[in-house]
């Protein structure tokens, strides 16, 4: 690395839980980075399979990376134990100076440059506070592009300024914890983004965890837990129904899922003014969607009736 980027250290949390299909190809790709970590916190959280032994087989070694075992019980609130973990893997770095904490899962394979690109994209905007790549999943045998939004960083492989994670008070332990971090950052005037050039390969289906229903349910309920703009929330419902399959119901449980707290009344999880801030910017998406479908159909109809000479 060049600087001034080369003179940024971070260091990675990675919660883990039964990937032994997966784990050795994660932490094969981080060894070949190209910007190696200055510590990388493995934490087991009570595996049934044959990931503790496979994290033991590889790491055994290497000084840098520390394996943290989580004994419980085989019951999993996803969305949540997840980020205990992190955080329990965390307090390990309070004595390890670091510029940069990454929260990466263990069912991701990074190019061998990905940390050292990210540096540079930190390097060159000091207010960028959260950042990720773009991720490719296998879909039907094939890698396909998984488009998200551009200001909204993936869960699998989040890098975060250390200031700007002290800031926003770290990850909160609760269901939307990877939106609630981003609307926190960008009230205190951080950038966050999600670089579409830069990007992993997710080894497993995101959802695939938690079956249809749930991860529909719980996107829903984080949509109302994030102060979620309603208009946005109604078209992204109405194209779910359309799109995802099984149709009309992917939409319709995504639906439940926003309802059910709303009838509850229950609180959310972001301050008026945070929830005021994301509205204005899905709504923003909303706007730009319609000014590209305009743009589409003035040129559809100005290819179906070209102007007469």
């Amino acid at each position: 690395m060049t600087a001034p980027q080369a003179r940024y250290t971070y260091a990675i949390v990675s919660p883990v839980k039964d990937e032994e299909k997966h784990v050795e190809r994660t932490i094969r790709s981080v060894l070949s980075q190209t910007a190696r970590p200055v510590r990388w916190i493995i934490v087991d959280d009570g595996s049934r399979d044959r990931t503790p032994q496979i994290l033991e087989n590889t790491i055994r070694g290497i000084d840098w990376i520390h394996l943290l075992r989580i004994h419980r019980d085989g019951k999993r609130e996803l969305g949540i134990t997840e980020i205990r973990a992190f955080s329990a893997g965390y307090e390990l770095l309070k004595d390890v100076p670091h510029d940069f904490v990454v929260k990466l899962d263990c069912d991701v394979e990074l190019q061998p440059e990905y940390f050292q690109r990210m540096l540079e994209r930190f390097a060159n905007n000091r207010r960028l506070g959260i950042a990720s790549g773009a991720f490719l999943e296998q879909h039907e045998g094939k890698w396909v592009f998984i488009r998200m939004p551009g200001y909204h960083a993936s869960g699998a492989s989040k890098m975060v300024r250390a200031e700007c994670f002290r800031q926003i008070g770290g990850f909160v332990h609760r269901k939307g914890w990877d939106t609630i971090d981003e609307i926190r950052a960008r009230a205190l005037g951080w950038g966050t983004e999600r670089f579409q050039d830069l990007t992993f390969l997710h080894l497993k289906r995101e959802g695939s965890a938690s079956g249809f229903v749930y991860s529909n349910l719980l996107e829903g309920e984080i949509d109302y837990m994030t102060g979620s703009s309603q208009p946005f929330f109604i078209l992204k419902a109405l194209h779910r129904m359309v799109t995802r399959r099984p149709r009309i119901a992917a939409g319709m449980v995504l639906l439940w899922g926003f309802l059910k707290p709303l009838l509850r009344r229950s609180p959310r999880l972001v301050t008026s003014a945070e929830a005021d801030a994301y509205r204005r910017l899905l709504n923003d998406r909303l706007r730009d969607g319609f000014r590209r479908l305009l743009r589409v159909r003035t040129r559809l109809i100005e290819h179906a009736y070209p102007p007469s000479d």
